[in-house]
């Protein structure tokens, strides 16, 4: 599932970037796929 939130965030500052959507903006989505990396990763740290 979040990998699902991080390909779709992706995706979106992509075409942000692409279509000049939102300006300096697109980039929170990028920093928002980042931090949900992060945390799947340090999840299944964890959990092991």
């Amino acid at each position: 599932m979040l990998w699902t939130i991080i390909g779709l965030l992706v995706l979106f500052w992509i075409i942000g970037m692409v279509f000049n959507i939102a300006g300096g903006l697109i980039h929170i989505l990028l920093v928002a796929a980042v931090i949900v990396f992060l945390f799947n990763l340090f999840k299944n740290k964890a959990a092991r």
